[in-house]
């Protein structure tokens, strides 16, 4: 079974979407496509199975989180 999923992260700035983006990329290159897009993120997963999808949309809102404790230390 293929499952296909879009998740978009929109931030208050460009420059917040930036720095979740650079944070989020080193993990994810390969493996997500993604893209930034002023304050907007978009990532498209393609897994081979439901249980493989939730682990990587799990994965990457932990790391969105992080991204968002990097904002908010810099500000």
């Amino acid at each position: 079974m293929k499952v296909k999923s879009k998740i978009e992260l929109r931030f208050k700035t460009t420059e917040d979407a930036e720095i979740t983006y650079e944070t989020l990329e080193v993990d994810n290159k390969n493996f997500l496509n993604s893209k930034l897009e002023d304050n907007t993120i978009t990532y498209e997963i393609d897994n081979e199975s439901l249980t493989t999808t939730l682990a990587t949309i799990d994965d990457l809102i932990a790391c969105e989180i992080l991204g968002e404790k990097i904002i908010s230390i810099k500000k």
